[in-house]
């Protein structure tokens, strides 16, 4: 396996994961996939938690980093705003599928500490696609008269594409984003000439 170190064991963690599932797999497994003495592998990674933790967080700062830079570069108005994000999330949910997979079938085994970082992940990762549903809504362009259920249908849609996107399928990730990012904008109900009107005045 290439790489050395905490970052042959991670990778060698996601496969072991991706293939035999968080509970079945070993760390004496791990340790042999990566090349490596249980020794060494205690000395980076002490548990099958800590690995846990390590590739979530890894994912999840990733995911971050990409929305971060995908918002900064979108104009100011909101249904550009939320196809963005809608796009990027797709495209991580899609590349990062076993991250997210983990993410939702074992944040129980991750410890108290861990669990506070994992909720306030999640409680940023919501409140991006907040602000934007809220800003669309004051500046009239976001006309469903459910702002909330809209917001939770769009993150709903899009967390799904991890449990079932095939990339050896006919659909690509891009497409898919895109796909989804139109679907939102129907769910928002995106009227951007409200938007034209309201600036000409």
């Amino acid at each position: 396996m290439r790489g050395t170190g905490g970052q042959a064991i991670l990778e060698a963690a996601r496969h072991e994961f991706a293939e035999r599932g968080y509970a079945a797999a070993s760390i004496r497994d791990i340790a042999k996939r990566a090349g490596l003495s249980l020794s060494a592998m205690y000395y980076y990674y002490p548990s099958k938690q800590h690995l846990l933790h390590a590739l979530v967080n890894a994912g999840g700062q990733a995911y971050f980093d990409v929305c971060d830079e995908e918002l900064k570069a979108a104009g100011d108005d909101p249904g550009e705003r939320l196809a963005v994000l809608v796009r990027a999330t797709v495209r991580y949910r899609a590349e990062y599928r076993l991250e997210s997979s983990l993410t939702l079938t074992e944040w129980r085994s991750l410890s108290e500490e861990q669990l506070v970082e994992f909720r306030r992940r999640q409680f940023d990762g919501s409140r991006m696609f907040q602000e934007i549903v809220d800003a669309g809504v004051a500046e009239g362009v976001f006309r469903t008269p459910h702002p909330e259920d809209a917001r939770r249908a769009v993150i709903a849609m899009c967390n799904a594409v991890a449990q079932w996107y095939d990339e050896g399928g006919e659909v690509s990730v891009e497409e898919l984003a895109d796909r989804y990012a139109e679907l939102a904008l129907v769910l928002v109900e995106y009227r951007p000439a409200a938007r034209r009107a309201r600036t000409s005045r």
